[in-house]
């Protein structure tokens, strides 16, 4: 995540990027825009609030060499030459155009900038932003027509949050760049990660964290939940984040025995955790440094409803992991032909 309390836009550039499957053209802006102040202090927050929350990054991939990855290049021109924005911006939403290559890509305004004074783990530096806008809000605009107002609707962006934006920094590590990303119109995973970026996660301990959370939520719905019940799927949740909250390093072998209380429950999600490496192309590690901001993040994810076909919710505390096994107990009445659930306790809150 970044903070943006000192952050500034140097160079700002809009162009427009079509669609080569319905034949839709790209449209170039030769100058940059320069704003007024009303618009300026509404852009700057506008594009890099979304930022602010994002924890995991990610590292330019190619499969030849990182150097022929296109965004890559044109970042690097920007950053070396001060004459090379305009250009290197259009090649940018070029590279944009050719990914759209099926009728649900939606054409829309490309924002291109250059920021001074993002801060990053204790770093400052410059970064270049580039942001698709492909949905347009309607609004009333009043007009005043022979000394009467009048009103006419119009399209615009609207200022609340961008569709798609990345956030490359000019700061380098062991693996490469670093790239930050938002997509709040996930239509085409593929299309804005790894067509467009070539992206993919750091080897870091943001990325260990958030897959193996992902694992358990995927053991937790897919074999504790049809085979246990939903009470032994949000046990596990909670006992999952208890133990993140309570371990700086995760450990695997020290994760399952504190978490599993049956020998053959640490079997089932040993068996799943080969699968899950498998279709995920990848091997989790046994042992990882913990990132605290990412369990944060994916504990607010977490659903530990239980939703009942009587219309009925049960809402579990995430932070107890005790008091779903130890005040919640569930059975069948032979009589009503039904489940129900015991819940135990003091006093009403």
């Amino acid at each position: 995540m970044i903070t943006r309390k000192s952050a500034s836009i140097s160079k700002f550039i809009i162009h427009k990027v079509g669609n080569k499957h319905n034949d839709t053209k790209n449209a170039f802006s030769d100058k940059e825009v320069h704003f007024d102040e009303a618009s300026y202090e509404l852009m700057l927050p506008f594009l890099l609030r979304p930022f602010g929350s994002v924890v995991q990054s990610f590292r330019f991939n190619h499969h030849a060499n990182v150097d022929l990855n296109e965004i890559n290049a044109y970042a690097k021109q920007i950053f070396n030459e001060d004459d090379g924005f305009v250009e290197a911006s259009k090649n940018i939403v070029k590279h944009l155009y050719e990914q759209s290559d099926s009728a649900q890509i939606k054409t829309g305004d490309v924002l291109v900038a250059v920021f001074e004074g993002i801060e990053y783990k204790d770093m400052v530096t410059n970064a270049i932003g580039i942001f698709k806008i492909e949905n347009k809000i309607n609004f009333f605009q009043t007009y005043l027509e022979d000394n009467s107002y009048d009103v006419l609707v119009q399209k615009g962006i609207s200022s609340k949050k961008v569709d798609k934006g990345c956030l490359i920094l000019n700061q380098t590590d062991m693996e490469g760049s670093i790239v930050l990303s938002v997509d709040n119109n996930s239509y085409d995973a593929q299309y804005w990660l790894d067509k467009f970026l070539n992206i993919k996660y750091a080897d870091d301990s943001n990325n260990h964290t958030h897959n193996y959370i992902d694992l358990c939520k995927e053991f937790s719905t897919e074999i504790l939940k049809p085979s246990y019940g939903e009470q032994e799927r949000n046990i596990f949740l909670a006992k999952t984040i208890d133990f993140f909250k309570e371990n700086e390093i995760v450990n695997i072998e020290r994760f399952k025995e504190e978490v599993f209380a049956e020998e053959k429950h640490i079997q089932l999600f040993e068996d799943f955790k080969k699968e899950y490496e498998t279709g995920a192309d990848f091997v989790l590690r046994n042992q990882f440094d913990l990132a605290e901001a990412v369990v944060s993040k994916e504990k607010k994810k977490i659903k530990t409803d239980i939703k009942l076909d009587t219309h009925i919710q049960i809402k579990l505390d995430i932070d107890a992991p005790e008091a779903a096994s130890e005040h919640l107990e569930r059975g069948y009445d032979e009589d009503k032909k039904m489940y129900y659930y015991k819940v135990f306790f003091n006093a009403e809150g």
